[in-house]
C-alpha cells in the first residue's frame, strides 16, 4: 500500500495524475507532501487531472490539505501535505 507521494516543482502533472489515479483505483486514501509553491502548483494540477480519469469510472476524489513539518538535508522545512480521499 502506497500511503505517501512527494511531487516536486519539476514534476510533470500528468504523470503525477496518472501513478494517483492507479493508487486510487486500490486505495481509499494518499497522501501527497509538497515543499514550495511550485510543488504545490503540480500537485494540485494533477489530482485534478487524476480526478478527470477517475470520475468517468465511478470514482470520485477529495483533497483536505495541512501542514507538515519534515526534515530535508538535516533543515526543517514546513509541508503542504494534501490527503487525497475517496468521496
Amino acid at each position: 500500500m502506497i500511503e505517501l507521494m512527494k511531487v516536486a516543482s519539476s514534476s510533470s502533472p500528468s504523470a503525477v495524475a496518472g501513478a494517483i489515479s492507479s493508487i486510487m483505483r486500490t486505495q481509499e486514501y494518499l497522501n501527497i507532501d509538497t515543499v514550495g509553491a511550485g510543488s504545490l502548483n503540480q500537485a494540485i494540477k494533477a489530482v485534478v487531472i487524476a480526478r478527470g480519469y477517475l470520475v468517468p469510472s465511478g470514482i470520485d476524489i477529495k483533497i483536505s490539505p495541512s501542514f507538515r513539518e519534515i526534515e530535508i538535508d538535516g533543515k526543517e522545512k514546513t509541508a503542504v501535505r494534501l490527503r487525497v480521499e475517496k468521496k
